[in-house]
């Protein structure tokens, strides 16, 4: 079966600009401290370079997490039954989803992305591979509650979130984000969710700093982007890509640097940095077992399930939709 239509729900503007994306910028270079959401790194060339970093061999979550799906497969099987519809948060190129739909038979897919092209590709590839399963494509914001399409309405759901995008997020977005995919899916859904772990800070920063330079691109990409869509004179080459373990929050931080003085515009909208000055460009918080449970639960899901890899990098755990109740 070949994938359905994508199905748009990205409000834009009449040049064809994500009103979002444009609001967010502007917004986050206005702050003290400059900051950009970082799920605006994946315009079609962001897309691609990450695909690039998850092949480095610095990066280990992609490996550990494969590696996860494909020994436990017949776990997953057993949990979660067959016949879902899964839906897929922030698909990318959907590298690790056929080893969890040859797992557990579901009845639909419907992957969720903001890149709508890479989305489409994507999803055409997947139709190919699983010619009798009905692949749905959504070009959406999945930080907002997304209406599924009417064919996947009367299924249940296994929401599918891996790679750990949970911790580009601080504390309060990810409950956020993890109350909003139990709106999508419905009180009788499934998660199965990627989360990176705690581990020694010189893996941690070799990840997001590669002796290739892939990242360090990946991250100048975002204001190769805001240029193009935003009419931006953001001087790239006065950019330097930083990746730092903050302690105190568990987390690496990438950042944009300046490195001498710059001024420019976006959107008609002056901006100036001093050298040293940073744009805060993504969170990539790490989590231990307690924390991981407290996220999920606080999202309104129980924890059911949780897999590490044989070294102990990365976790994937299953989760239900909590039942409302009244005790404590």
């Amino acid at each position: 079966m070949a994938a359905e239509a994508c199905i748009a729900l990205v409000e834009r503007d009449e040049g064809g600009v994500d009103r979002a994306f444009r609001a967010d910028v502007l917004e986050g270079l206005s702050q003290r401290q400059k900051a950009v959401p970082a799920r605006w790194f994946y315009d079609a060339r962001g897309s691609e370079l990450f695909e690039k970093i998850t092949r480095l061999p610095e990066y280990y979550p992609t490996r550990a997490e494969t590696e996860i799906l494909q020994a436990r497969s017949r776990e997953f099987a057993e949990l979660i039954g067959t016949g879902r519809a899964v839906v897929e948060f922030g698909s990318g190129s959907s590298v690790k989803t056929p080893l969890l739909l040859r797992a557990i038979d579901p009845a639909a897919y419907v992957p969720l992305d903001i890149s709508g092209d890479f989305l489409r590709a994507a999803a055409a590839d997947l139709a190919r591979e699983f010619p009798d399963l009905p692949v749905v494509p959504v070009e959406a914001d999945f930080m907002k509650p997304v209406i599924l399409p009417a064919v996947v309405a009367d299924l249940l759901k296994l929401g599918f979130f891996p790679g750990s995008t949970i911790g580009n997020m601080v504390a309060r977005t990810s409950v956020d984000l993890l109350r909003s995919m139990r709106a999508t899916l419905g009180g009788d859904a499934m998660l199965l969710i990627g989360m990176d772990l705690i581990k020694d800070v010189s893996v941690l920063e070799a990840a997001y700093d590669d002796a290739a330079g892939v990242t360090a691109a990946f991250n100048r990409n975002l204001a190769h982007r805001i240029n193009r869509e935003l009419d931006g004179t953001i001087p790239v080459d006065a950019l330097r890509h930083v990746a730092l373990w903050n302690d105190e929050y568990a987390r690496i931080e990438m950042h944009l640097e300046a490195v001498r003085d710059i001024v420019f515009q976006v959107s008609g909208r002056s901006f100036a940095m001093r050298k040293g000055e940073t744009i805060h460009t993504e969170n990539s918080h790490k989590f231990d077992r307690r924390s991981q449970m407290t996220l999920l639960l606080a999202g309104g899901w129980t924890p059911i399930g949780r897999w590490t890899d044989s070294e102990k990098r990365f976790s994937l755990l299953l989760a239900e939709a909590t039942r409302p109740r009244n005790a404590p």
